[in-house]
C-alpha cells in the first residue's frame, strides 16, 4: 500500500455550502489556481445540476487548472450524471463523485426505500457515471452510522461496478476516532476487492472531531483525505486541510506524505477567508491569529530561550512570518525586556523591575499593551525612577 496520501478539497463545494459563503465563478477561478500551487490532488469544483453558477464554475476550473483532477458531484441520478458529464468535458482529467446513503436513518427516512434498493441503485449510479469516461468516486452517505455488513457489502458491489474510489463519509460527525477506524480497517479487511479502488474519508466536525477521524482513517488504510481550507463546511465544518496535512509532516513516524506545499498554506486560509466571508477564529489551529501568539509569562520566557519549548511547527513553514509576543498583564520581565530592546531601550536591574512594575498598571488598564504604550513608558522612565 502506498504512503501517499491524496488531498481532495472540496472548499469550492462542502465549503460554499455555508450561508453567506458563496463565490462568484471567477472568484473560484483564483481559489482553484491557488490550491493547485498548494499542491492539492483532486479539487471538488462544485455541484453542477445545483444551479447555472454551479455548473460554470465547473465547467471553467476544468479549463483553469492542469494537474489536480477537477470534480463534480451528483446524486445517484441519471439527469445529475448527465450534466456534471458535460461540465467535466474540458477537464484534463475529470471525475465524477456520485453516491447514497448507506445508514438505514437514511435509508429509511431521507430515501423511503430499503437496503437492497438502494445498493442496486448505488450500482447503477456507477456504472452509468464510469461509461461517461471519467474517474467515478462512489460515496456512502453517512456510513459513520451504517450497518457495517451492508456498507462492506454495498462497497464491495460498487468497486466491481467500476468505482475507482470509494468515499466512507462521517457525514454526521458523529464517530468516535478508534471507532472510525476500525470502520474503516473492516472494509480493509471483508471487502474483497478493495484493493482495486482508493478508501477516501470525509469526516464533518459536528463534535469537534473531524481532522481526529481523519487521521485514523489514514492510519488503517484510507489513502484519500476530503477537507477544506480552514474547515470550513456544512454545519460546524469539515475536516481542516491544513491541520491535516501539518500533522503528517510533523508525525514522520507516521510515514504518510502529500503533496501540499505548507509555506502557501497561511496565504491560501487568508484568501479563502477574505473571500468568503468567513473570519478564521484567533485560536484556530495553524492558521489563527493566535497560534504562534504567546502571552503567558511562563510560555513567554520559555519561548525566547528557545523556541521549540513551546512551539512544535516554525511559523514560516506555513508561511506565517514571524511568531509574536502579546504583552499582557500574564506576560514576565523576560518578555517585556525583549521587546523594549526590539524597541531600542535597555534595561536591568531595578530599573527593568520599576519598568515592570509600570508596565502592570498600563497592562491592567488595556488588557494588550502595543508599542506606543511601551514608548510612553520608557519616555516616563526617568520621572518614575526618582
Amino acid at each position: 500500500m502506498s504512503n501517499k496520501i491524496q488531498i481532495f478539497d472540496t472548499t469550492l463545494r462542502d465549503g460554499e455550502q455555508v450561508p453567506g459563503c458563496q463565490l462568484k465563478t471567477e472568484e473560484k477561478i483564483i481559489v482553484a489556481r491557488a490550491l493547485e500551487a498548494l499542491g492539492v490532488d483532486v479539487i471538488e469544483a462544485g455541484f453542477p445540476i445545483s444551479s447555472p453558477g454551479d455548473f460554470l464554475s465547473v465547467v471553467e476550473i476544468s479549463k483553469a487548472v492542469k494537474e489536480p483532477v477537477v470534480c463534480g458531484l451528483t446524486r445517484a441520478k441519471k439527469d445529475d450524471i448527465d450534466v456534471a458529464s458535460e461540465a467535466l468535458r474540458h477537464a484534463k482529467r475529470g471525475r465524477i463523485h456520485t453516491g447514497i446513503g448507506s445508514s438505514d436513518v437514511h435509508i429509511k427516512h431521507k430515501f423511503k426505500s430499503t437496503r437492497e434498493q438502494v445498493l442496486e441503485q448505488g450500482v447503477w449510479a456507477v456504472k452509468y457515471a464510469k461509461s461517461k469516461g471519467y474517474e467515478v468516486e462512489f460515496f456512502a452517505e453517512d456510513a459513520g452510522r451504517a450497518d457495517l455488513t451492508f456498507l462492506a457489502q454495498l462497497i464491495e458491489a460498487v468497486i466491481a461496478a467500476g468505482a475507482d474510489v470509494v468515499n466512507i463519509p462521517d457525514t454526521t460527525g458523529y464517530c468516535l476516532p478508534h471507532l472510525y477506524g476500525k470502520r474503516i480497517k473492516y472494509l480493509v479487511d471483508h471487502v474483497k476487492n478493495i484493493d482495486r479502488a482508493v478508501i477516501s474519508v470525509h469526516c464533518h466536525n459536528d463534535l469537534g472531531l473531524a481532522t481526529a477521524n481523519t487521521i485514523s482513517g489514514l492510519l488503517n488504510g484510507a489513502r484519500q483525505a476530503e477537507v477544506t481550507i480552514n474547515g470550513i463546511g456544512e454545519r460546524a465544518g469539515n475536516t481542516s486541510l491544513e491541520e491535516v496535512a501539518m500533522i503528517l509532516q510533523v508525525h514522520k513516524d507516521l510515514a504518510l506524505t502529500t503533496n501540499i506545499k505548507p509555506e502557501k498554506i497561511y496565504g491560501l486560509s487568508k484568501l479563502v477567508s477574505g473571500m468568503m466571508r468567513m473570519p478564521v477564529q484567533a485560536n484556530k489551529a495553524i492558521v489563527g491569529a493566535n497560534a504562534f501568539a504567546h502571552s503567558s509569562g511562563i510560555h513567554q520566557d520559555g519561548f525566547l530561550k528557545h523556541a521549540e519549548n513551546y512551539e512544535i511547527i516554525n511559523p514560516a513553514q506555513v508561511g506565517v512570518p514571524s511568531s509574536s509576543i502579546i504583552l499582557t498583564a500574564r506576560s514576565g520581565r523576560a518578555a517585556l525586556k525583549h521587546r523594549m530592546e526590539l524597541l531600542g531601550h535597555k534595561y536591568e536591574g531595578e530599573e527593568l523591575n520599576t519598568l515592570y512594575e509600570n508596565f502592570l498598571l498600563v497592562a491592567d488598564e488595556k488588557k494588550e499593551v502595543k508599542d506606543e504604550d511601551l514608548v510612553m513608558l520608557a519616555a516616563n522612565m526617568p520621572v518614575l525612577v526618582k
